[in-house]
């Protein structure tokens, strides 16, 4: 019976579309809950869209897990960092439903993944089990809410996919997650922008900040009298957030659209996206103005590379185009993904161009066009940065001089700095920087790369081979070759020589530099499962009584290595 169960499940979910949820076909997904929230769909996070919601459970860990449909487990994964514990649901409609930050599985579920670990020796695992080992009805609970992987507080971080095509979806605004929210978006401020092209090259002026007032709940002007004084070419940023009944946490808006003399020019709406789409979020907000607020700062207008999807209408770009002397009435909409919604309106007037444009526009500047891969060296630096890099073209900077920073004491500098544009150009995939330098053989197993910002010096990555270290990555700004030397500090979270009377034990694990790179440990020379817990900086142990049976003695051995290759080792006797 159970596999003719599971046939009709794979059955049914190769032929029903899931684009459009159906809020009948789930249940919320926790038991035991006030039903509050403290992140939604598609809000805007560093260089990602939040790619679920996460729902409060009460300030504790341990609440009821539920599948939200019938269904089967497809994949659990474990890892110290991103969701953590996770369990996947397929449910026969099309769509599958994730589960992140738990604390444990139902015991059947652990039994297999604890075995899994032992097998393949491994801490972090994801498992793909067949369809029919962990049918689940609607409903049936399969673990407990927790705190692990990348979670700052207990919560649950639920998503729902498309099966076939991994597309997450709006839970909120197709109805299957419901809020309490009667609050409209507050808009926070305006920005103006001028566009001009130089050497057929966008460049864009400094946004000009322009402050509102709210009328009325809901309503928004501008706080100055009059029509806003534009140029001839331009758009605006907007800069919002929004709030849900009974939290404190803000919430990103689902909608914005905008209306010239009540003609739709623009739309950004976020209803879903697939996981190689999230990084366009950067092109989405104005990345600098992004980095800095804990609003959302969102442009609008869509960046030359920048996707379709998000814009289901946008006439030329958005740009606003009045002739001399001509007058346009503006409508700004904001809403969020429960229909609440705020709106300004307000006037502008085009005036001669006042231009303030940061980008250095002489014959002699380097520029970027996205759609090219560019290489550049300068001294002993280069970069190479291939085609779809940017969100759009750019003039390219690169500079050196003498690295003057507050470096920690253990971190040795090996050369100059080096300034690749600058920490404010987001990056939609990794470029390549070399730096070449002299090292001394015994600092070249340690030499990497360091990122200095704000005069503090940090780890960017890469390793050092034939005179040159090399990264790959998606930052930009100040990098100098360092080396660090020192190893890991381990520090146990128990009394060592005494027997251990508890099921687990502890260990804190801390560097001063590049972080840990990887961890292993022995008892009796027989590898142990450790599960870590980077945001409070433990490493653990639960021993497994048919392994490791109770009243016997040990040698343990745990091993941790940094990014820069500096390892420690902690060897004792332990009895339990």
């Amino acid at each position: 019976m159970r596999r003719l169960l599971i046939s009709a499940l794979l059955l049914c979910s190769a032929s029903v579309s899931a684009q459009n949820l159906d809020p009948a076909d789930y249940v919320f997904p926790l038991r035991d809950v006030a039903g509050l929230y403290s992140a939604n769909f598609g809000e805007m996070r560093p260089n990602h869209f939040h790619s679920g919601i996460d729902i409060k459970t009460d300030g504790v860990t341990g609440k009821p897990v539920l599948s939200t449909a019938d269904g089967y487990i497809s994949r659990i994964a474990v890892t110290p960092g991103g969701y953590g514990r996770a369990i996947y649901i397929t449910h026969p409609n099309g769509t599958t439903s994730v589960y992140g930050h738990l604390s444990k599985f139902r015991d059947d579920i652990e039994k297999y993944v604890h075995e899994e670990r032992y097998r393949t020796r491994r801490n972090s695992i994801n498992l793909y089990p067949p369809a029919d080992q962990f049918p689940l009805k609607q409903g049936e609970q399969f673990a407990w809410s927790g705190n692990t992987g990348s979670s700052a507080g207990p919560h649950l971080h639920f998503e729902i996919r498309d099966s076939r095509t991994q597309r997450i979806l709006n839970t909120i605004t197709s109805g299957v997650i419901r809020t309490r929210d009667d609050i409209p978006p507050r808009l926070v401020r305006l920005y103006y922008v001028e566009v001009d092209s130089v050497r057929g090259v966008p460049v864009h002026a400094r946004p000009r900040p322009v402050e509102l007032i709210e009328k009325t709940p809901g309503r928004y002007a501008l706080k100055q009298e009059g029509a806003l004084p534009i140029g001839g070419r331009g758009y605006f940023i907007l800069e919002a957030t929004d709030r849900k009944n009974d939290v404190a946490n803000t919430f990103g808006l689902w909608r914005i659209r905008e209306f010239a003399d009540e003609d739709p020019i623009f739309e950004f709406r976020i209803d879903g996206f697939a996981f190689d789409q999230t990084r366009y979020c950067n092109a989405v907000t104005h990345y600098p103005m992004q980095v800095a607020s804990r609003n959302e700062v969102i442009r609008l207008t869509r960046l030359d590379g920048c996707i379709d999807d998000f814009y289901p209408v946008l006439k030329n770009q958005a740009l606003l185009t009045p002739s001399e002397g001509q007058s346009q009435q503006i409508r700004i909409e904001a809403e969020d993904d429960s229909g609440n919604r705020s709106i300004l309106e307000f006037r502008t007037i085009r005036q001669p161009a006042q231009r303030d444009f940061r980008a250095v526009c002489d014959s002699t500047a380097l520029i970027v066009d996205n759609r090219r891969p560019f290489s550049h060296t300068a001294g002993e630096a280069s970069v190479h940065i291939p085609a779809g890099v940017f969100y759009e073209p750019l003039f390219f900077s690169q500079s050196s001089r003498p690295a003057q920073f507050a470096a920690a004491p253990s971190v040795a500098v090996l050369s100059p700095l080096y300034s690749i544009l600058d920490y404010d150009t987001p990056l939609h995939t990794a470029a390549t920087v070399t730096i070449r330098a002299y090292v001394p053989q015994n600092l070249q197993p340690h030499t990497t790369l360091g990122f200095v910002r704000k005069g503090k010096v940090s780890y960017a990555g890469g390793k050092y081979k034939n005179g040159a270290v090399t990264l790959s990555t998606r930052t930009l700004g100040d990098f100098c070759v360092v080396a660090d030397t020192v190893p890991p500090r381990i520090e146990p979270r128990f009394k060592a020589g005494e027997p251990i009377r508890t099921r687990s034990i502890t260990f804190r694990l801390r560097d001063n530099f590049s972080g840990i790179g990887s961890y292993t440990a022995t008892l009796d020379g027989e590898w142990i499962l450790l599960e870590r817990n980077p945001m409070q900086g433990t490493i653990t142990h639960t021993f497994d009584d048919s392994r490791t049976p109770k009243g016997r003695s040990y040698t343990l051995q745990l091993t941790v290595t940094d990014n820069c290759g500096n390892k420690t080792v902690w060897k004792r006797t332990i009895t339990r």
